[in-house]
């Protein structure tokens, strides 16, 4: 896979999308896939917008790689998410055979690894704790703010 630009750089990206879904009083996570160095889908939280329980980000961002691709499989992508996907979100990943998923930080209460769940396909490689902390505050200010 050709990429120019480094993982920093594209959760940086997905960190964008997860402003958005804190603005819009989502939970905020978002996801951005790439292939061959570029952004072919960007996608955050929408399930409060939307009155969908599967509208995460990973499966917003999914749909739309397909479409974008003009079919199921994303060979040769890469998912970069802010916050470690859930079951149902690790197993969409599974089905989706991606090159790579590069996480931000870990999902304590509801990541799948923290449910004993493999977040990958067999030739998937897996990248945690890239810009951990900038994705993990965000979604301690989202948590606070509403306990508040």
């Amino acid at each position: 896979m050709i990429q120019d630009k480094s993982d920093e750089y594209f959760m940086k990206e997905a960190l964008k999308e997860a402003q958005k879904a804190f603005d819009i009083h989502e939970i905020p996570i978002g996801a951005v896939i790439v292939s061959e160095g570029q952004i072919i889908a960007r996608a955050h939280n929408l399930t409060e917008r939307l009155n969908d329980v599967t509208a995460h980000a990973e499966m917003q961002a999914f749909t739309s790689a397909a479409e974008f691709l003009g079919g199921k499989y994303l060979h040769q992508c890469t998912l970069y998410v802010t916050i470690e996907p859930c079951v149902m979100c690790s197993g969409a990943s599974y089905w989706t055979q991606l090159d790579k998923i590069v996480i931000g930080a870990k999902d304590e209460k509801r990541g799948a690894s923290q449910l004993g769940v493999k977040l990958t396909h067999p030739k998937t490689k897996l990248k945690t704790g890239v810009l951990e902390k900038e994705c993990a505050f965000l979604m301690q200010k989202f948590f606070n703010q509403r306990r508040a």
